[in-house]
């Protein structure tokens, strides 16, 4: 059997159907907190230091380290230690984002910023839950796949709050399109309730102690703190600058003068079939590449992708040239994206898989909630086009420690996980 054969039965099993599924599941609240709660906060009329100001409000997934532990340690019953956070997490978000869109911009900003930080802590808790999840119930030999399609599962959720909700916004009253939003939410709870609880590695923690202690002691002692080291700045490093450049996104089309049809009917249909097609070929070109070479060439053109940004700062509101940037960055990122998740999953124990995954994926979080809020006013001292630069720049760094991290020529041999 070819390569390319067995390339395409991976795509059709069954635990990549599941990949898809919470894939979006996971994505979908981030984007309601990136791109309708910024449309929504816009069109009441705050200004951009103001939105720059509530990226903080994201904190809990820098911070989701901290309580994972919980979520090794504790299960429902039955239910089963993942599936039970899972479904607990998602039924809540479902309420809390209807919730959130009855509130008035203008008068309960306040409460938005609060019912924000709720969404985004049941969020984070989501992605504890779903990520290790993921990390148990994929064989070794099919992280990379597996991560490219839950990476643009993930970015393909970003269509639902970042089109489609844009869209009945011109149509509808605000508190409505919310609740459409919350409903999109259900399939992925739907699987939940369908699969099986995964296999455990090992004995699970005996006491919170051991929940908390054991992972952390792993980490340090598996290559000592100098390796340690590396692998925390390179996580920290290698997506600063897509996350920074991408963080006002939105309001930077409206700011160039497109309407919010636009934006969610051209550019953000743009993406998604450009985040498929990053999904089948990144997958494909990952399980011949390994996850060291796509490291190095997904990243290139994740760095590439931010200049595009740049360009058309330059050129200005031209559909065609913002259909182009925004399918190259949905591309070369989702790409970019795809190689880093699998790196991490790779770095994590699968006897601790919660703890160990939030730890590095809070981490990851880092320049998307503190360096991000202070876009605004990077933005509002540089402009667009200076600014794009500068996030260009803050790309290399990652990519410089690329020989220490993945050298290009090792290829790690992968074991064979006996979860099916």
């Amino acid at each position: 059997m070819t390569s390319s054969a067995v390339s395409w039965r991976q795509y059709l099993n069954r635990r990549m159907m599941i990949c898809v599924f919470l894939g979006f599941s996971s994505g979908l609240p981030l984007f309601i907190l990136l791109s309708l709660l910024q449309a929504w906060l816009a069109k009441a009329g705050l200004n951009v230091k103001t939105l720059g100001l509530f990226a903080l409000v994201m904190f809990p997934y820098t911070w989701k380290f901290v309580w994972s532990p919980l979520m090794d340690r504790f299960h429902f019953g039955r239910v089963g230690r993942r599936r039970g956070w899972m479904l607990s997490t998602q039924v809540l978000l479902v309420l809390s984002i209807g919730v959130l869109g009855m509130l008035d911009p203008l008068s309960q900003v306040s409460t938005i910023a609060f019912m924000a930080s709720v969404i985004a802590f049941l969020s984070a808790s989501q992605d504890i839950a779903i990520d290790a999840f993921r990390r148990e119930i994929l064989p070794d030999d099919e992280l990379g796949l597996g991560s490219a399609i839950h990476v643009n599962a993930y970015k393909l959720s970003g269509m639902v709050p970042g089109a489609l909700s844009l869209v009945l916004a011109d149509r509808m009253p605000w508190a409505e399109v919310f609740w459409i939003t919350a409903a999109f939410m259900l399939p992925g709870l739907l699987c939940s309730l369908l699969v099986k609880e995964p296999k455990v590695y090992g004995a699970p923690p005996k006491n919170l102690t051991e929940a908390v202690v054991l992972p952390f002691r792993e980490f340090i002692t598996r290559g000592g703190w100098g390796h340690a080291l590396w692998v925390l700045g390179f996580i920290f490093l290698y997506k600063l600058g897509d996350s920074m450049a991408t963080a006002l996104a939105t309001k930077f089309y409206i700011d160039l003068g497109f309407s919010m049809t636009e934006i969610g009917v051209v550019s953000k249909t743009t993406s998604l079939w450009a985040s498929v097609a990053g999904g089948i070929l990144g997958g494909i070109w990952m399980v011949r590449l390994g996850i060291n070479r796509a490291l190095w060439v997904f990243g290139v053109i994740q760095a590439v992708a931010i200049l595009g940004f740049a360009w058309l700062a330059h050129v200005g509101a031209d559909t065609p040239s913002l259909a182009l940037v925004i399918g190259f960055e949905a591309f070369g990122v989702g790409l970019g994206t795809a190689a880093f998740v699998a790196y991490i999953m790779r770095e994590t124990d699968p006897r601790y898989t919660a703890t160990q995954f939030a730890l590095f994926t809070s981490l990851m979080a880092v320049p998307r909630t503190f360096v991000n809020s202070s876009v605004g006013f990077v933005v509002a001292e540089t402009g667009w086009l200076i600014f794009f630069i500068i996030c260009f720049v803050l790309a290399l760094p990652g990519m410089l420690m690329l020989p220490r991290i993945a050298p290009w020529n090792e290829r790690p041999v992968e074991s064979q996980s006996k979860i099916v």
